[in-house]
Parts: structure tokens; sequence; C-alpha cells
């Protein structure tokens, strides 16, 4: 399915129901299955990612085939999971784009904890075969600096084999997300004590308590964009909260500091843009601890005319897509030259190219973040269409007819 986008002729209102994080879902489902009670997850999100983790959860025997698709957090969360599971074998699974995602480091620190897994392609890659063993606690040093997900996984099933320490090595990336994965644990009933470089894990297993999804901020940046690219909009976010253990609750900092403010209720969070200031001097942001909000910002940054410069990048390369190019590909179909400095820097500094009269046709590469990202972009380019829209649903389902719900028009087109 292709969309052609026309935004409201002068604000966007509405309120939003925000789907619930994928992120913190997946989490509480791995933890939820390696609980002997089976705790309930309340309010999962209801995306592919996690449609995925809880169809593979479920499926019982040996010598299973369990085929993730694009979905890299089941990928790395299953592997962990599966290798606890003794008497079962499975072969783990995705896309092509899958079988190109490097999986070594996690593979490595898991077999270094008695996991039982062969490659059945590429070493370091995708697809695996796990046989389930009976793994022990202990210490294991992990790369901090490749993906916080290969962390997170272990973290997770520490408590059920006897608990242990990890020793981070190098820089270390995404850091919200090992406190997320941390907090999730520890309201579930495990010990977890974070110390600089080292996360030291109890092994006293779970407690079983249930646990409540809360509404996913990553959600929130398209949002954020629309508010700066039509001031005066008003648009309500329903379940946000400031107490999120979420890193890209970081919008909130984010968007002050282009005059968006974001007021709390018990209810959501409200964008104000009666203070916004738009365009003045360059930005500069470190996006290490928050790399899911670098597509976002980086089209509406350069749809604002705001000069940047974005660090912490490098990880971008790995996801879905190489976001890093393709947010290069498709900002140039809009005039704008993102310069790519090296691994780890973006920068805009005002270049521009020519353009074709015609809208602009954005393909999103396969991402659901690139898609996300862009449509807001028909603030400045009515009737840019987006290919393969239907790729939000492995984040957002709803989000095209919330954008309509918002005052949009989103027509489909025949692909």
């Amino acid at each position: 399915m292709n969309v052609q986008l026309i935004a409201p002729p002068r604000r966007a209102e509405g309120n939003v129901a925000l789907p619930t994080s994928k992120s913190i879902s997946n989490r509480a489902l791995v933890i939820a299955a390696l609980c002997a009670d089976e705790p309930q997850v309340m309010r999962p999100a209801l995306c592919d990612d996690t449609a995925v983790m809880i169809d593979a959860l479920g499926q019982q025997g040996n010598d299973l085939t369990v085929n993730v698709g694009a979905a890299g957090t089941a990928m790395r969360f299953l592997t962990a999971y599966y290798a606890t599971r003794e008497g079962m074998t499975v072969t783990l699974d995705g896309v092509e784009r899958m079988r190109q995602r490097p999986i070594g480091v996690l593979v490595d620190a898991l077999c270094s904890l008695g996991a039982s897994i062969d490659y059945q392609g590429k070493d370091g890659y995708p697809p695996l075969r796990v046989t389930g063993a009976a793994m022990r606690g202990g210490d294991v040093e992990m790369q901090g600096g490749v993906s916080s997900q290969f962390i997170s996984a272990v973290m997770m099933i520490l408590p059920a084999i006897g608990g242990g320490t990890i020793r981070l090595t190098g820089d270390i990336v995404s850091v919200p997300y090992i406190h997320m994965t941390a907090a999730v644990m520890r309201d579930m009933g495990a010990t977890v004590d974070m110390e600089d470089k080292r996360i030291i894990v109890g092994g006293n297993g779970y407690t079983g308590n249930d646990y409540l999804v809360e509404a996913d901020w990553s959600a929130a940046a398209p949002w954020y964009a629309l508010a700066a690219l039509m001031p005066g909009s008003s648009l309500r976010l329903e379940g946000l909260t400031p107490e999120s253990i979420q890193g890209d609750a970081h919008l909130v900092a984010l968007g002050r500091q282009l005059g968006i403010d974001t007021r709390f209720d018990a209810r959501g969070a409200t964008l104000d843009t009666s203070h916004f200031i738009g365009c003045c001097c360059s930005c500069f942001a470190d996006m290490t601890a928050t790399p899911d909000l670098v597509p976002s910002w980086t089209v509406l940054l350069c749809l604002l005319e705001r000069s940047f410069r974005m660090t912490g990048v490098r990880t971008l390369r790995l996801k879905e897509s190489d976001r890093i190019e393709a947010l290069r590909e498709e900002l140039l179909k809009l005039g704008y030259v993102l310069k790519i400095e090296c691994d780890d820097a973006i920068s805009w500094y005002g270049e521009r190219s020519a353009i074709s009269p015609d809208p602009p046709t954005i393909d999103p590469h396969g991402d659901h973040r690139l898609a996300l990202a862009f449509a807001p972009a028909a603030v400045r380019f009515p009737g840019l269409v987006i290919q393969d829209a239907a790729v939000v649903s492995k984040s957002y389902p709803a989000y095209w007819r919330h954008l309509r719900q918002s005052g949009f028009t989103v027509n489909e087109l025949a692909q």
C-alpha cells in the first residue's frame, strides 16, 4: 500500500491514543515466559513485533522453526530465552535484512554461560539453531557499543539460571534501554543493581508480578514534529507520563528547545506551541541514548531549515534499514543534502539541491521509523507519497488512521 498525504490547511488537532510500548511489551512477555506461575502482561502493544513474540513464546515441542521476520528485538530476546529451554531445539530466522544484522556478541555471551547455539549460515549472523541447555549463572563480559538488546537479552535470563554479573567494555550505546530492562525486571520481582559498567543480577528468579505496559514515547515523535511544523495545532497524546522508564521521553526536552511545551495531566500530555520559536541557532545533540528519535528529528530539523549536527548515530546502520543512508537518500528527494561526517555523526548546515516540481515519493526502505518520520513532511510538500505505508504496522498500525483523525487527507494509492 502507498499513501498520499495532504496536511490540513492550518493546524492539526485531536486526541491521539498512542500505542503501548513494544520495547516494554517484549521485555515483559519474555520475563513472564520465564516465570513458573505465568503472570499477565496487560495492554501489550498490538503491532507486528509483539505479535511475533507472542506467537513464538506460545509454540511448544521440539525441533521448531521460528521466523521473526524483521523483528530484531524478537531475534535477540528469543535467542536468549530458547537457550534456557532444556529439551527444545529451535531454528531462529528472519527476513534477508535480519541475516545481515550481526548477533555474534550475544551468542558468545550466552555460550560462555553454557548455551548451545550454532550458526546455520554466515558465522556471527542469523539464522541460528538454538538447543536448550542447563545454563549456569556467573560472570560474563560483553561489548557495550554494539546493541543494548544483546545486554538486555542476557540480563533477563540471568535470574532464571542462577544470576550473575555482566561486565561491559568500551562505550555503551542506548543506555536508557538497559535501564528500561532493569526496571521491568525489578517490577516483576528480580534483583538488579547497576554500578558503572557492571550489572549485577540476583539468581532467585522472578516473583511473577503482573505487568501493565505504558504508552510508547517513540510513537510520539512524529506528533512532536507536526506540532513544530504547524504551530497552533491542538494535539493531545493520551497515555504519556513524565515518570516513564523510556529514554525517548527525552522528547520533552528536545521539544522544549523548539518552544514546544509538554503539559501533563492524569490522562496524558498536551503539546503547547504558543511559545514556538522555529528557526534560530544551530542544534547540536548527542543521540547515543535515544537512537530511535534520530529519523523524526533529522527530518523535522531539515523541514524547519534549522542547521544541526547529531552524534551517537552509528547503531542506526544496523537497524531495519541502514537508517543513515536511507535518511540521506530520501531527504535528497526533498532538496536537503544531509552530510554523513563519519560513522557516528550526521549534519545539515543549509545545503539544498534542486527537486522535481512533482510531489516527492518517499521510500521507507522497509523501515517503520522512516515512514513515521517522513509523513509530517507533507506539511511542506502537499501530496507527498509514502511507499510501502503498511510498514508502520511494525510498531504503530493505527498511524495513518490517527493522521486522518487529526485533519490530514490520507489517500491510498495502487502500487
